[in-house]
């Protein structure tokens, strides 16, 4: 399967899962696919793991990124996410995110929150969740500062039985007729997890490294059996270089990488910004995945971001790629009362 495909449960060792994976795949207007899939699994006996959301604009949801950047901007700031991934197949996967964070003083580091909802088919899959993080930020000597950070989340995930369909319900002439004789899923997940991340930066470079999902929660929805939500690690690298080094402000170019991995999952994301004036434009390359082309407008106080991906992989042109939106609105705040080092980072 792709890599980017996020998957519903982490044990496929009995029937219950089997057929609610086959569903998933027919709301998905795969059938063929769904049924080649699960009797893949019932062969191989695989474990399948879930795989978080991915945006394509990292550092326009920074505190999801990584919770060390809690507090990058120092005055409040307010962002906005929107992501809608393969649009062209029905019913797949729609993510909103919102968060605050801001830099205080009296606390050394930055304060962040943020909430997201994930939907994935018509509403079958539903994930709810919220975070609060904290990042410490010490200065190393005059040129380069580290940040740490720790976050704790709660979140919710859920199944609307209502909508799975399952063999028994078909009648070999009208179809789906029949009530289905499977017993429902016992209850909704509500899990505790935990994250931290790592950030050392200067005027011009900066490099992090975060690790989520520390004690890799159990999803499952059925109490005897066990489904590890595994543990994500992010590393990231990059730049800001000035076009005129008389004046930094005219303009500047920013190279940056970014490599994940979750279970067996991997992404590796190279990509570069043009930053001219109020105008952002960037491209990045997901390693055998897409092609993400982004453009951004930027004043002093508001932030506007669009990104398309274009998908390269063996999904092909189906799937009509995926479209993401970002806004942010930097709030004013009070002159800082002690030396704070800013990091200069790429804004979508």
């Amino acid at each position: 399967m792709q890599k980017e495909e996020r998957m519903l449960e982490g044990k496929s060792s009995r029937g219950k899962y089997i057929r609610i994976i086959a569903d998933i795949g027919s709301q998905l207007a795969m059938k063929k696919l769904g049924l080649l899939f699960i009797l893949a699994l019932a062969c191989l006996n695989m474990d399948l793991q879930a795989q978080d959301v991915a945006f394509s604009q990292f550092y326009a949801n920074q505190l999801y990124l990584n919770p060390a950047l809690a507090g990058s901007a120092r005055c409040p700031r307010v962002t906005l996410n929107y992501r809608n991934q393969w649009p062209g197949i029905p019913s797949t996967y729609v993510t909103y995110s919102a968060s605050y964070d801001q830099y205080v003083d009296a606390l050394s580091g930055g304060i962040g929150i943020q909430a997201y909802h994930d939907r994935q088919g018509t509403g079958i899959i539903q994930t709810n969740s919220i975070s609060g993080m904290y990042a410490y930020q010490v200065a190393l000597d005059r040129n380069i500062s580290f940040k740490a950070g720790m976050q704790a989340s709660y979140y919710n995930k859920s199944i609307d039985w209502s909508q799975l369909t399952f063999g028994d319900m078909i009648d070999a002439r009208y179809g789906f007729i029949y009530p289905t004789g499977e017993v429902p899923i016992e209850a909704p997940v509500n899990k505790l997890d935990f994250s931290a991340g790592g950030l050392l930066f200067t005027q011009t470079f900066y490099v992090g490294f975060a690790a989520h999902h520390l004690f890799e929660p159990n999803e499952s929805f059925f109490k005897s059996a066990e489904s590890r939500l595994p543990r994500k690690y992010t590393a990231h690298a990059g730049a800001v270089i000035p076009l005129d080094n008389t004046n930094p402000e005219d303009g500047s170019i920013s190279p940056n990488i970014i490599y994940q991995r979750q279970g067996e999952f991997n992404h590796l994301n190279l990509g570069l910004y043009l930053n001219k004036g109020p105008i952002t434009g960037g491209v990045w390359y997901r390693w055998d995945d897409a092609l993400i082309f982004l453009v951004g407008l930027h004043t002093d106080q508001f932030r506007f971001g669009y990104s398309y991906d274009i998908t390269v992989s063996s999904l092909g042109t189906q799937t009509l790629g995926s479209h993401e939106i970002s806004v942010t609105l930097l709030l004013p705040c009070k002159q800082k009362r002690r030396k704070f080092k800013m990091m200069r980072c790429p804004q979508f």
